[in-house]
């Protein structure tokens, strides 16, 4: 049998979950704009995103290793102050650019921590969309051992 306390905690539990759903917005880029997918530079995949070039190179915080000894799981760590729209990630060692686009609000953290796999040296490239519609960007290049390994 159900007491009245636990009957007002599973209430008002449940309201906040059936709220979350509307006040979640996240667009679907893969469909929105394919073409970021297929874009084989960086350059192309950030101009068929956000439809420039461009950008400026503060602003962003970007931390990966020098040499990475996995390809297949490199550690990427961002993160930006600037009140941001979207975040993206991009890299050129791959036959496809983009890795992640990120829509962000005023309540999303401002700190990210990913891994990516990159087939052989080159660089990665994050981008953030601030609320004032500019793009600020930083870029790192890094090596990939050979067989997974450093040596």
């Amino acid at each position: 049998m159900m007491d009245r306390r636990n009957f007002l905690s599973f209430t008002l539990g449940s309201l906040a979950l059936a709220a979350i759903p509307a006040s979640v917005k996240a667009e679907d880029y893969r469909k929105l704009k394919p073409s970021v997918w297929t874009a084989h530079t960086v350059e192309d995949a950030i101009k068929n995103l956000y439809g420039t070039l461009d950008m400026t190179m503060k602003g962003v915080k970007l931390k990966t290793p020098d040499v990475a000894a996995n390809g297949g799981a490199i550690p990427v760590d961002f993160s930006t102050k600037i009140p941001a729209k979207t975040v993206s990630v991009f890299q050129d060692a791959n036959p496809e650019s983009a890795v992640i686009v990120y829509d962000v609000n005023p309540y999303d953290m401002t700190d990210y921590s990913i891994k990516i796999k990159m087939g052989k040296p080159g660089t990665i490239t994050v981008v953030v969309e601030g609320q004032d519609g500019k793009l600020y960007a930083a870029k790192k290049s890094l090596d990939v051992a050979k067989g997974g390994c450093e040596g």
